[in-house]
């Protein structure tokens, strides 16, 4: 730690309560944490740390992740890198952005140019980085549909651009999810398509309306499980009796069982074994182990890695 703090100065912080950058808003604490503000910043951090064999975590908006009570042994870089630029002259248009950019942000800033495509994305929580990292989607589109390239940082390879094609997309994952691989996302560039302000606005407003009506307030880490071959997620959890199931501070939402809602104070624990509940009695009544979309990060018990379902 202490070559860590020459390297970084008063940047890094210590012993950090994880609870307060996720969206859930559980997570124990981190050894420490590292704000970076550009890709540029992310890249020499990331290459610092893989030098000294230092465990690292990358957080962006939170979502998707759900952090033990125990907390995260290393270092948690906090991505910021939020820089946004449109080409609108280019064939097709494209939007580049660093890996920290709020997904959401990145389609509203279209949107105002007269650029669609990303409409879906208008009310997807969570950063670039993450959405594309796990194939993020909502309402027909997903990141495949939209990633031209991504600039990678490659442990052995160094810098590379990588071609959409590279990342292996399948439902709501990716080669470096599946795979394990330790490379990072720096920055990316997205197909948009022209239209009018004016249009974009009303499909955005429409997708925001249903997401309102189908989907809770309150923090939660999104969608807690992938929906199976040719079923729902939620239709299966409800079906089986559990919407406004509860375990401690959480809560299967009753107004989306898919959702797992913290209502108060709610532990990582807790998650945990609403999870377990929910897997085990959607598996006795239909025969169907759901696969959690959400990644467990952190100190967990050994008995815990059944939780991921893969």
């Amino acid at each position: 730690m202490n070559e860590l703090r020459e390297q970084f100065g008063e940047r890094l912080q210590e012993n950090v309560r994880l609870a307060n950058y996720t969206a859930a808003r559980v997570g124990g604490p981190a050894d420490a944490l590292l704000v970076v503000n550009s890709a540029d910043e992310l890249e020499k951090a990331v290459k610092t740390l893989w030098e000294w064999n230092v465990p690292f975590l990358i957080l962006g908006g939170g979502a998707n992740v759900l952090v033990s009570d125990r907390g995260y042994h290393g270092v948690v870089l906090l991505n910021r890198a939020h820089t946004i630029k449109i080409h609108s002259q280019t064939e097709p248009p494209t939007v580049w952005a660093e890996s920290g950019a709020n997904l959401g942000m990145i389609a509203r800033q279209a949107a105002l140019r007269g650029f669609s495509g990303l409409e879906w994305a208008n009310t997807v929580p969570g950063t670039l980085g993450g959405a594309i990292y796990g194939n993020a989607g909502a309402f027909g589109g997903d990141m495949q549909g939209n990633l031209l390239m991504a600039e990678i940082l490659h442990p052995q390879e160094g810098k590379q651009t990588w071609p959409a094609e590279k990342l292996g997309y399948e439902y709501r994952s990716s080669v470096l999810k599946r795979s394990g691989t330790k490379a990072v996302i720096l920055s990316a560039t997205l197909k948009l398509e022209r239209s009018t302000p004016q249009a974009v606005k009303e499909k955005m407003d429409e997708f925001s309306i249903r997401r309102k009506q189908t989907q809770p307030p309150g923090a939660s880490l999104g969608s807690m499980f992938k929906n199976p071959p040719g079923d729902y997620a939620g239709r299966l959890i409800e079906a089986a009796g559990l919407k406004g199931m509860r375990v401690g501070g959480v809560q299967v939402s009753p107004v989306h069982a898919n959702f797992f809602i913290n209502t108060e104070s709610a532990t990582a624990s807790d998650y945990r074994q609403l999870i377990e509940k929910v897997r085990k009695t959607v598996e006795e009544k239909f025969g169907v182990q759901l696969e959690l979309e959400v990644e467990l990060v952190g100190e967990w018990q050994d008995d815990d890695t059944n939780l991921k379902g893969e």
